[in-house]
């Protein structure tokens, strides 16, 4: 009788202690941007990549062919062809067009496309606060993921 009362004690001691609660993990805005900072700057050298830039937002970027002309600004409607990737190389968007107006876009797009003109080109390295934060718009873009875009700005207007 005693070992029936262990084994029950025994497996409601277990049972209680499986239901502890998960910490509570919450977004710190701060440790990701730092985060990603260093998963850039490892980017950049692991792929020897010279001229790159920081804007005060903390968008990385290269720009590859400057274009010619005016420059696109928020309100301009953009026609770009562009890839997106992961730092790990993997593609989430393989070369595509798109046209909307550049406020449509993610921040790190709205920020980085005025630096190049009709015809230029831009490498875009862009934390995840400046793209999709901390939320998965597609499977294969985890959440807080530094996105990795080439653009070429093919008009706008």
């Amino acid at each position: 009788m005693k070992n029936k009362y262990f084994f029950i004690l025994a497996l409601l001691i277990i049972g209680l202690a499986s239901c502890s609660k998960q910490k509570n993990v919450t977004y710190n805005p701060t440790q990701q941007a730092a985060a990603d900072n260093a998963t850039i700057q490892a980017y950049i050298k692991a792929n020897n990549l010279d001229s790159v830039k920081k804007d005060s937002s903390g968008l990385y970027y290269k720009i590859i062919t400057p274009g010619s002309g005016a420059y696109p600004i928020a309100s301009s409607t953009v026609d770009v062809n562009y890839k997106g990737t992961l730092t790990n190389g993997s593609v989430f968007a393989p070369e595509a067009p798109a046209e909307a107006p550049l406020g449509q876009f993610i921040a790190g797009w709205q920020i980085g496309i005025p630096h190049i003109n009709a015809g230029g080109t831009i490498l875009l390295l862009i934390p995840s606060a400046l793209g999709y934060g901390n939320s998965s718009p597609a499977a294969t873009i985890p959440a807080n993921s530094v996105l990795i875009f080439t653009v070429n700005l093919v008009s706008f207007n």
